[in-house]
């Protein structure tokens, strides 16, 4: 190939394995309260707090985010894990990004691969979800309904949506890296409503 997991209850909307629990929006912290060391003021009364990973945890545990699980085939077998790190970055060409941390187990077959398997799951695939961020889990056991679609890639079945993406890019950021990849093929055409990831844990889409 060319080259150019979380306990049951998710973390990190990057990429919720594990091994990632260290990151930014990771860990079972709860929402800091306001106020800040420096005593700066900040919106409706309350006052800034200064740059930390534990302030950029809570913030983030307050930001909703789509989930997705990212498929590769490495060595001949499946690989995959949770993210919710998932971002259009640009229509022509048709490009987006996610981010991996490098100690995930996941690590390897994402760094190796020159095509991914990027998968929307549902709000029916909160089992799926979490499956893909457990640490050790048969991730592609019996349970886990998948095929070989184009180029190899392992996708999964039932999912909201598809895309069959070309690496274009590993970019270092901190332990992690931003992966940037362009869309070969796809299926946007699966029945459902969304799975979000918030405030730790999934959760359906509220009207």
């Amino acid at each position: 190939m060319t080259a150019p997991t979380l306990p049951t209850a998710p973390y990190a909307p990057f990429a919720p394995d594990a091994s990632n629990a260290s990151h930014a929006t990771g860990g079972a912290d709860r929402a800091a309260p306001a106020g800040a060391a420096d005593g700066s003021p900040g919106p409706e009364g309350g006052t800034a707090r200064p740059g930390s990973p534990e302030l950029l945890r809570s913030v983030f545990r307050r930001h909703a985010a789509g989930v997705a699980v990212i498929t590769a085939e490495s060595g001949g077998r499946p690989a995959g894990f949770t993210a919710t790190s998932l971002n259009s970055v640009s229509a022509e060409p048709p490009l987006l990004s996610f981010t991996i941390g490098t100690g995930s187990s996941s690590w390897p077959a994402v760094r190796d691969s020159e095509y991914l398997g990027v998968h929307i799951l549902g709000e029916h695939q909160r089992e799926l979800a979490g499956l893909f961020a457990r640490s050790g889990a048969d991730r592609f056991g019996p349970g886990t309904g998948w095929a070989a679609g184009p180029h190899g890639v392992p996708l999964l079945d039932g999912v909201l949506a598809w895309l069959v993406c070309r690496v274009v890019a590993r970019v270092p950021a901190g332990e992690h890296r931003v992966i940037i990849a362009e869309a070969v093929a796809g299926d946007p055409a699966g029945e459902g409503r969304p799975l979000l990831y918030h405030q730790g844990s999934f959760n359906a889409l509220r009207d």
